[in-house]
């Protein structure tokens, strides 16, 4: 494996927020594409008591709770529904316009959200903090250390996005979205900057 030195190391440290910032503009799936692809194999037909598109009553209900509470529902998985709908690939916002677009097939008259910017969202070190420190602040399981660039950088080689949806899909001992299904891509990308490069300023 080719070494790479000190400069490689800086140059990747500054390339992966700026890939990261362009994975940002990817624009989302809309909310059609999204149901034709995952959401259709139940709704379409009522399996599993999914409620069925185009079934008003059953949608006015569930409407009621907001866009809001249907995605909590959709992260989380509710009765015969898995989490993200079993596709961690998916993205919240993703998620949101196939629910929005569901509702509207019913009757509804919601509109589908944009793609979103970094408005609240939560920063690297707080998601790292929250979850991903378990494993990667000591390496359990062969998790890459945080900040042991040496770890990462064969990882990030492969590029960064692969790196992402890595994470997102899960591999090895790590599950899909670290475990927490309401984070966000854009917050797994945060996540991984950090552990690469938790102080900026540091020179290792």
């Amino acid at each position: 494996m080719k070494h790479i030195g000190f400069t490689g190391v800086v140059a990747l440290a500054l390339a992966i927020p700026l890939a990261a910032s362009a994975a940002d503009t990817h624009p989302a799936r809309s909310g059609k594409e999204v149901v034709d692809e995952v959401c259709a194999k139940c709704h379409a037909t009522g399996a599993q008591g999914a409620p069925r598109i185009g079934d008003t009553a059953a949608w006015r209900s569930r409407a009621t709770r907001g866009l809001s509470g249907l995605t909590q529902s959709a992260l989380k998985g509710v009765r015969n529904m898995p989490p993200h709908g079993a596709r961690f690939d998916l993205s919240d916002t993703e998620l949101k316009r196939a629910i929005v677009y569901m509702v509207n097939q019913s009757g509804g008259q919601w509109r589908e959200p944009a793609d979103p910017g970094r408005v609240g969202q939560r920063s690297g070190r707080q998601v790292v903090e929250a979850r991903c420190h378990e494993c990667h602040e000591t390496g359990k399981g062969g998790a890459p250390r945080i900040g042991d660039r040496a770890a990462w950088i064969p990882r990030l080689r492969q590029g960064f996005e692969t790196t992402v949806r890595s994470a997102i899909n899960g591999h090895g001992g790590m599950p899909a979205r670290g475990g927490l299904p309401d984070l966000t891509d854009n917050e797994i990308r945060a996540a991984i900057v950090y552990m690469f490069n938790p102080d900026p300023d540091a020179k290792k």
